[in-house]
């Protein structure tokens, strides 16, 4: 890879115990990760020994594999500058994928938040996908305890279901299940002692600049969220689709989860809604805009993910649009709409934050906008 090609990252994140070091592992193992430079807290957190050939700095290592291990201490911005600078320089193996492992207590966020903000990374780095790893024993008691490991899997692209060599056939059922409500479009890969194919989990994310039409649809997964049946407001520019899992959770009773755990009102993953709105008139920038800075200000903490396509007025391409909480990535050209088909597309995975809610103030500013222009 020319050092002018951003160098695609994956986050690879998971609560305490469910497997992130075993999958690095053996997705390190694989020849088309060769090239991979793997960041971790400490060497000594994840079962490198093995792998060891030696020690370039205190900070770096290389792999039996070809990788390199680099430790972040402190700031990731600064390691990840680092480390580009000692590949111009041929001071470590040239690497084309960066992989970021997070503590088990970890929230990605932050880590999206750097790599999406930072205008020096901008130029050398480009966030690929966050690839959550879920213990298919012990992960329903975990995500009924603690917020982190719900948080985890309802940020992800791919999520990956461990231990379901050893978890009976009703668990890992009912968390398939869990998942597919707390996150629908992300794909769930059943993984043996961590075994899942390298292709399956990477160039998940919205800028793989080789084939970024089918990229977006992959991406974005907006179908994954229609209702099974029918849906749509029915009036003259816009249809929501999608579940409201918000004013859902609470009373819903599925087979599988009442089969395989305790039923706990309390939950975390209750508070946690994924849904997708629609608009099918071309849409003003600008209220996008004040929509989004206004949803960000009031409710910034609680918009999780939110990823879209989008049909700006008096602009022929299709744009996209990126966010994590806070922070949103500047939006991106495409040259050509998805599948052929016009529209605007807005995925969203909220906590505390109904679909009707977020729709109705989303719909209160485009029709201001449209008024306006008449």
């Amino acid at each position: 890879m020319s050092t002018d090609a951003p160098v695609p990252v994956t986050v690879i994140t998971g609560f305490l115990g469910s497997g992130k070091t075993t999958l690095l592992n053996r997705l390190l193992a694989h020849p088309d990760l060769a090239d991979t430079a793997v960041l971790v807290n400490e060497f000594g957190e994840i079962g490198l020994d093995h792998l060891l050939v030696r020690e370039v700095d205190e900070n770096v290592v290389l792999l039996n594999a070809g990788c390199l291990c680099c430790t972040v201490r402190g700031d990731l911005v600064d390691t990840l500058r680092d480390l580009f600078l000692k590949r111009v320089r041929g001071e470590v193996p040239a690497f084309n994928r960066v992989a970021v492992e997070t503590t088990g207590l970890a929230d990605p966020a932050p880590i999206i938040h750097t790599l999406m903000s930072d205008p020096i990374l901008g130029a050398r780095y480009r966030f690929d996908d966050i690839v959550t790893t879920v213990d298919a024993v012990n992960g329903a008691n975990q995500m009924d305890a603690q917020p982190e490991p719900v948080k985890q899997a309802a940020v992800a692209d791919r999520i990956v279901l461990t231990k379901a060599d050893i978890a009976d056939a009703p668990a890992l059922d009912g968390m398939r299940a869990r998942l597919a409500q707390l996150n629908p479009a992300a794909p769930v890969f059943v993984a043996n002692h961590g075994d899942v194919p390298p292709d399956a989990l990477l160039e998940a994310g919205l800028f793989n600049t080789r084939d970024k039409i089918p990229d977006v649809e992959r991406w974005l997964a907006a179908e994954a969220y229609a209702p099974a049946e029918g849906g749509g407001h029915g009036d003259d520019h816009r249809h929501g689709h999608g579940h409201d899992h918000d004013h859902d959770h609470g009373r819903h009773h599925d087979t599988h989860r009442h089969d395989t755990h305790r039923h706990d009102t309390n939950r975390h993953d209750d508070r946690i809604g994924a849904f997708c709105l629609t608009v099918d008139e071309p849409i003003v920038w600008d209220a996008f805009v004040s929509w989004v800075e206004m949803l960000l200000a009031t409710k910034g903490e609680d918009v999780l993910r939110v990823k879209g396509v989008l049909d700006i007025e008096g602009v022929d391409h299709p744009v996209v649009v990126h966010g994590v909480q806070h922070v949103f990535h500047p939006p991106a050209a495409l040259p050509a709409w998805p599948e052929g088909k016009r529209g605007s597309r807005l995925v969203m995975i909220t906590r505390d934050l109904g679909q009707e809610a977020v729709e109705k103030t989303l719909h209160a500013f485009l029709d201001a906008a449209k008024a306006e222009g008449k």
